[in-house]
């Protein structure tokens, strides 16, 4: 496997800045004028790519309002709901996708979607989609995922909920029809996730099992833990976006807005950039003029002893280490020297 992956001009994987995913999902709120606001806000606030999920109610469930079928958590953010109601609210219509694909193009961002089943694969293959997304709900459909991968187009695969077991079997299978180019992203699957579940060392552990890219496809309130995944080597953030959670709809309480979108971008890079190596000692922009060292601290006479009155350890760093002010107190100087000049052993008698 390859630790790089390149969708359109872009290159993922370590060496390079991380590839940031507005997810639409379910947040155009049924109105094809809002979704492509959204299209606007992501690449206004520099994203990457702007992702759509393309399935139908009848694609995922049955219209059926009891039993399993029904919502009845509580604590879930769609209580009350049957899925196949909560799926018809949130779907994207299968005729938006080509003029939202179109505007990402026009805007100079990638478009793609995730694809929940096969009819969604020969859908977006009519559109020429440069890359496909499988859901962590559909991390184990193996069909689905034969499917996606004999397109011979990267492929990313939130892991939410899969085993390390299931995840082997997932990634062969779609090596074993021809994908070459696979890209990881670590997922907790609630909405909103807790911070404390997303668990970012399995990261750079999943990177190294695996050999490919690995990234997030983050589900918790703000930027904190995806700016904390980048610093733990994640190649790839994917952020559910809304123009303005008041607005409201089936997403929008764990989706963040356009100016903690532009937050993202740009403090992902620096947290991209802070990593670096492992380097010990000034950089270049450091100096050791910051450092104390030994000065005479009064006009000193050729022959005269060095004294705690005229060996000071002051800054600047220009003089020896401090470290020799035992070694020098007592000895002589060698020359009439005035105050404030740094000490050197070509000083010392």
């Amino acid at each position: 496997m390859s630790n790089i992956v390149k969708i359109v001009a872009r290159t993922i994987g370590p060496n390079h800045r991380p590839f940031i995913i507005a997810e639409m999902s379910g947040n155009h709120n049924k109105s094809l004028d809002r979704a492509m606001q959204i299209v606007e806000a992501a690449a206004q606030a520099g994203a990457d790519a702007l992702k759509l999920q393309t399935y139908t109610p009848d694609t995922m469930t049955l219209n059926l309002t009891e039993g399993e079928f029904f919502i009845d958590d509580p604590a879930s953010l769609w209580y009350g709901n049957s899925l196949y109601e909560l799926y018809e609210k949130a779907y994207t219509p299968w005729e938006w996708h080509e003029p939202i694909f179109n505007r990402c193009k026009e805007l100079g961002i990638i478009g793609f979607s995730t694809a929940y089943d096969p009819t969604a694969v020969d859908f977006l293959e009519e559109l020429d989609v440069p890359a496909y997304k499988i859901a962590s709900s559909e991390n184990t459909y193996l069909p689905l995922i034969k499917r996606v991968a004999k397109t011979g187009k990267p492929l990313l695969i939130s892991t939410g909920m899969a085993t390390v077991g299931e995840l082997d079997e997932t990634v062969k299978t779609a090596q074993d029809v021809g994908c070459k180019e696979i890209i990881l992203l670590k997922c907790t699957s609630s909405y909103p996730a807790k911070a404390d579940k997303a668990n970012l060392l399995t990261i750079p552990h999943m990177r190294e099992l695996f050999g490919v890219p690995v990234g997030i496809s983050d589900h918790t309130l703000g930027i904190g833990v995806a700016i904390a995944a980048v610093a733990l080597g994640a190649s790839v953030v994917e952020k559910h976006l809304t123009l303005n959670r008041s607005d409201g709809g089936v997403d929008g309480a764990f989706s963040i807005e356009p100016k903690e979108l532009k937050a993202l971008v740009e403090q992902s890079q620096q947290a991209w950039q802070a990593i670096g190596e492992v380097y010990y000692g000034p950089t270049e922009e450091e100096t050791v003029k910051g450092r104390r060292s030994l000065y005479v601290a009064e006009d000193m006479r050729k022959g005269d002893a060095f004294k705690a009155k005229n060996l000071r350890v002051i800054r600047p760093g220009c003089g020896l280490p401090s470290k020799y002010y035992d070694i020098i107190i007592g000895r002589r100087i060698n020359r009439d020297v005035k105050s404030g000049t740094a000490v050197s052993w070509d000083l010392i008698e």
